[in-house]
């Protein structure tokens, strides 16, 4: 009788019921392996799947032939396949009563330095990140970069809420998980492939997907995906999101999995922070309102307050007493996400001069645009 190995036998069923898993994961308890599945003659299997008795034809030696491929593939490239009930299955995501028959994985470091050293929090939102959703990003994560436990922040290597979670913690040294709905081989969106090669070559990091080598991003990939970055995570931090945007999907799979959810309030008529007053409004997250306490709730102990000058007292200390950047620095700290256009109507300079002071504020580190002119000051200067 053929040799199977049980990690190609794995590989080839997370491809067949990617979408399926509790189905996989009945075959595994009712036959005891991966590899006994491929063993079973087709009517048993028509009669253990039930009504999906229509998939038994693809448990052939034709799927097993790719499978070995796919391991080839994967080994080439420089990944790994980590097969559930392995060692190196994260344990958080091994809880989930529909976790992944296999997990992809590229890293400098082994799936248990990387899974298993710190507690994994999830941190997602929206693409279409305010100012303040941003601001709230990177306070957060600093606040648990500074607590006695620092954490693995996961999150979607999405734009957005994901984007700025991701380079926050690299940023803070803290290790950063981007789960994806692609092939483990290519990064979406690609204006993030830099991000991901960061986090690839940064010990603790890594990219991760249950998607075979070569699928691309389609819309329903990322329900898929969700499920994961919350069932890797003890609990889930929204920061803004619609009423229906992903992250919702997101923090749905974190209290089915009972894993703690948090959302960041915000205004009633903001649609981005719709669906997270929603949540906070139907009980199904805790608020948000220090990060401090939140980085305490988490169970990761409450960080160091750190004595340090005011915005005032830096602004004056580079620029004097009376600068017109200590005044437009200090308009932008009571007015996160005013525009340039705004300061320059509110303070009469001319467009050139505000230009010129933004630009000055921006490579100094104490300003921070985005693409519609919308300034905000960096977590690190309040």
């Amino acid at each position: 009788m053929e040799t199977i190995d049980e990690r190609t036998a794995l590989c080839a069923l997370n491809r067949v019921f990617g979408f399926l898993p509790a189905v996989g994961h009945a075959l595994l308890e009712g036959f005891g392996s991966a590899a006994a599945v491929f063993r079973t003659p087709p009517e048993r299997l028509q009669e253990a799947l039930g009504r999906y008795r229509d998939l038994a034809p693809q448990l052939d030696g034709g799927i097993l032939d790719w499978a070995r491929g796919e391991m080839d593939r994967i080994f080439s490239g420089g990944f790994r396949f980590i097969g559930f009930g392995e060692e190196d299955y994260p344990s958080l995501l091994a809880e989930c009563p529909d976790p992944p028959l296999g997990l992809y994985l590229n890293a400098c470091s082994s799936p248990s330095e990387v899974f298993e050293m710190r507690p994994c929090i999830a941190v997602v939102g929206t693409r279409d990140l305010s100012p303040y959703g941003r601001d709230w990003c990177r306070r957060l994560v600093h606040a648990m970069a500074g607590a006695d436990t620092p954490p693995c922040i996961v999150s979607g290597l999405a734009f957005g809420a994901d984007a700025v979670a991701h380079r926050t913690a690299l940023e803070c040294g803290l290790p950063t998980v981007g789960v994806m709905a692609t092939g483990i081989e290519r990064i979406y969106p690609w204006q993030h492939e830099e991000l991901a090669a960061q986090m690839v070559r940064t010990p603790g990091c890594a990219v991760v997907t249950d998607y075979p080598s070569g699928t691309s991003p389609v819309a329903l990939n990322f329900v898929r995906r969700n499920r994961i970055i919350a069932g890797l995570a003890r609990a889930t931090v929204v920061i803004e999101t619609k009423t229906k945007g992903g992250s919702l999907i997101t923090a749905k799979y974190a209290n089915d999995y009972d894993r703690d959810v948090y959302a960041l309030p915000g205004r009633a008529d903001d649609v981005r922070s719709a669906g997270c007053n929603s949540l906070i409004r139907q009980r199904m997250a805790d608020i948000v309102t220090d990060p401090e306490d939140l980085a305490e709730r988490l169970g990761l102990g409450r960080p160091a307050r750190r004595r340090k000058a005011g915005l005032e007292a830096l602004l004056t200390r580079r620029y004097g007493p009376g600068s017109p950047l200590v005044q437009m620095g200090l308009l932008v700290k009571s007015r996160p996400g005013i525009s340039l256009e705004e300061i320059a109507r509110e303070t009469g300079w001319a467009w050139n001069e505000v230009m010129e002071r933004s630009g000055q504020l921006e490579t100094d580190g104490f300003l921070e645009t985005d693409l519609l002119r919308r300034c905000t000051i960096p977590a690190k200067n309040m």
